[in-house]
């Protein structure tokens, strides 16, 4: 005798294949609802941390003109006392300034420049020339 009890397919396997076709069908319609939901709430999360780097920014840039204005300030500053230095300068030489003193101010400048060769040339009163750099802008 032969025996079908083997490949039966009875009502309940029956009853949890349907089971889970419908739920697969049931995930997929949900899917397809809920996926538009999430990228619009994607592409608001990504506009907020978009403005919040702006405002960041533009934060940094506020902060970064106030230093600008306050190192300016404190530039002018310093430039109104070294005019005020200047000024008493030439209150004591009592309002004369003369040509020898600007060849001394013109050599202590000289102090200042780096990596330039300077060459003194002697004259009789053993100050340099100051207009040998005119030579050097004709050429």
């Amino acid at each position: 005798m032969y025996s079908n009890n083997q490949n039966n397919i009875g009502p309940e396997i029956i009853k949890k294949a349907l089971w889970g076709v419908g739920a697969i069908i049931v995930v997929i319609v949900a899917m397809a609802f809920i996926r538009p939901w999430y990228n619009v709430w994607s592409q608001e999360m990504e506009g907020k941390a978009e403005f919040a780097k702006a405002e960041q920014n533009r934060k940094i840039k506020i902060e970064e003109a106030k230093a600008n204005l306050e190192a300016e300030k404190l530039n002018a500053q310093a430039e109104i006392e070294r005019a005020k230095g200047a000024a008493e300068a030439i209150r004591i030489e009592n309002g004369s300034i003369t040509p020898t003193y600007i060849q001394y101010l013109w050599v202590r400048q000289q102090s200042d420049l780096n990596n330039k060769t300077v060459i003194y040339v002697p004259t009789e009163t053993n100050l340099p020339i100051l207009e040998a750099p005119r030579m050097l802008l004709d050429k």
